[in-house]
């Protein structure tokens, strides 16, 4: 009997909603993985978990699962204060970052991380969906929005700046609105997780207020806004990092630079507690170092007026 090989899998099967994406993840078979499960709901005498599509816990699963990352944490922080001993990073680091930043900017700074510190593992996952801090799998997140858990800490690292924008040929068919009123008489392509029933979000007075618009298109992909903008289909709210290179080649125009949204801060994000390891402090340091504030993709933009300072 192996209570710790139970535990991990059972972990690593509620975080992953999958059997065989668990398998995948601790290096196993999914065969292997459905015998540890039933192993430990016989040694319990409890079903754990409901094999439903999705997968999901049954009352006992979840009281289980709670204390089982709670006892993950903590080994997890043991290591780290014999591994901090160390002057050099040692061990492994988990970091979730967002799929738009990572390709260009948050990759090439994680290899120079990488090659400072020999002895450390760095495992990345590009994903803009949110991840669960608050279960073992990452030790870390790159974020860029405001912070909701109080159970988190978050290290701002920059401005996270937003533009509306659109293609010249667009504006050239529909004219530039002047005011945010008139955004019902443009067409506009909208995120999922921030611009919700067709709406735009943009500040009035320094208040936030949202605009009616007429939705081209509607994504979960912020790449998929950029191209669609540079296609000519709309209005579309981009992140400064992600549209900079289509401003500045003139395939973008800013629109309504008056009532930018606040995007929040670019943070790194991660669970709270009586000692942090090194390596999560050190690596935020180097991020805020490395990329400053105003951030080099900003500051090119306010050099050629395409972003107001501050």
């Amino acid at each position: 009997m192996n209570k710790f090989a139970e535990m991990t899998t059972f972990v690593s099967v509620v975080d992953a909603r999958s059997f065989s994406e668990a398998a995948r993840r601790l290096g196993t078979t999914k065969s292997q993985v459905s015998q540890r499960i039933q192993q430990l709901e016989r040694r319990l005498g409890r079903v754990l978990l409901n094999r439903t599509r999705p997968l999901s816990l049954t009352d006992p699963g979840r009281t289980y699962y709670e204390h089982a990352c709670r006892l993950l944490q903590e080994l997890e922080q043991a290591e780290a204060s014999v591994l901090d001993a160390d002057d050099d990073l040692r061990g492994q680091l988990r970091l979730s970052a967002p799929l738009a930043f990572t390709p260009r900017y948050l990759a090439p700074l994680l290899a120079r991380f990488a090659e400072r510190h020999p002895q450390l593992r760095v495992d990345v996952q590009a994903d803009d969906r949110f991840v669960n801090l608050q279960e073992p799998r990452f030790d870390m997140a790159l974020r860029m929005s405001r912070l909701d858990d109080s159970c988190l800490v978050a290290r701002p690292i920059t401005a996270n700046r937003h533009l509306l924008c659109a293609s010249p040929a667009y504006l050239a068919r529909h004219g530039v609105p002047q005011h945010p009123e008139e955004l019902q008489a443009h067409d506009g392509l909208v995120y999922y997780n921030r611009e919700p029933g067709g709406m735009l979000c943009l500040p009035v007075d320094g208040e936030p207020a949202s605009f009616r618009i007429r939705v081209r298109m509607r994504t979960d992909s912020g790449h998929q806004l950029l191209e669609g903008a540079r296609a000519g289909l709309g209005l579309a709210i981009l992140p400064s990092f992600l549209a900079a290179d289509a401003l500045l080649a003139g395939e973008l125009l800013p629109v309504l630079p008056g009532y930018s949204p606040d995007g929040g801060q670019v943070s790194v994000v991660y669970r709270k507690t009586q000692r942090t390891p090194r390596k999560i402090l050190v690596l935020g340091q180097f991020l805020e170092e490395e990329i400053g504030d105003p951030a080099p993709w900003d500051r090119a933009l306010i050099e050629r007026g395409l972003l107001p300072p501050g």
